[in-house]
């Protein structure tokens, strides 16, 4: 015998993928690159330098603020908003606007190695979610699927090892992907296929930087897997019993 009843609403807050953080700050990339090139536009077409300069420092301040206050005020940037995401205070509601703006300069300096730590958190919490006590979750969970979010990650497994031991044997693997990173490094240089010159001192043409932007991108990839393997015991030296 079948039930047609719903299903139970799953209990708790619903923290947001990583897969749905990127889409957001994809959409909101795309509109900073929309206002730039507008901007642009107006000011190769306007034949007066103070208006052009007016126009230069409106779009710097735009921005810059344009993160924090949108937290602040609405719960999220409108990337957050069109892909049902807030960002929420640990006290509950919004965060403050220090707080908004402390949590975008140090995403800003991070980058994407902010968010590296995200499997490793109880509630999928990047570095600059952490730093400033705050989560990003579903906004209206009426509208999400259960790939979009996860519910928070309990640590109740007495078959897990302890946290100081993940930790380091955490950190051992780390210092091997830093060595194995440039290892390739040095063997992209040897084959050809990058410059001395674009690993020494940055000097760098477009096949040069294609190369070294896969590279990073595929090194921030392993160091997001193995703090996330390491976390959830599945490293050697710290596995699951």
């Amino acid at each position: 015998m079948t039930s047609d009843a719903p299903p139970l609403p799953l209990p708790g807050p619903r923290y947001a993928r990583f897969s749905r953080r990127f889409k957001a700050v994809l959409l909101d990339w795309m509109l900073a690159m929309a206002l730039l090139f507008g901007a642009l536009a107006v000011a190769s077409n306007v034949a007066s330098d103070g208006l052009s300069r007016s126009l230069g420092v409106a779009v710097v301040v735009i921005l810059l603020l344009y993160e924090p206050v949108l937290v602040w005020r609405a719960g999220g940037t409108l990337g957050h908003i069109w892909t049902n995401l807030r960002i929420v205070d640990d006290r509950g509601g919004n965060v403050s606007f220090a707080k908004a703006l402390a949590r975008f300069a140090v995403k800003s300096i991070l980058g994407w190695y902010s968010f590296v730590i995200l499997a490793a958190t109880r509630r999928n919490q990047a570095v600059h979610d952490l730093l400033t006590h705050s989560t990003v979750q579903i906004r209206d969970p009426a509208k999400a699927t259960p790939g979009q979010f996860i519910t928070e990650r309990r640590e109740d497994d007495p078959a897990m090892p302890s946290r100081l031991r993940r930790l380091l044997v955490t950190v051992v693997y780390l210092a091997l992907s830093v060595l194995f990173y440039f290892g390739v490094l040095a063997v992209l240089v040897r084959a050809g296929l990058m410059s001395r010159a674009c690993l020494n001192q940055d000097i760098c043409n477009g096949s040069d930087r294609i190369v070294d932007t896969a590279a990073a991108v595929a090194f921030l990839l392993m160091i997001a897997l193995v703090i996330g393997m390491g976390w959830r015991g599945r490293l050697i030296g710290a596995r699951r019993a």
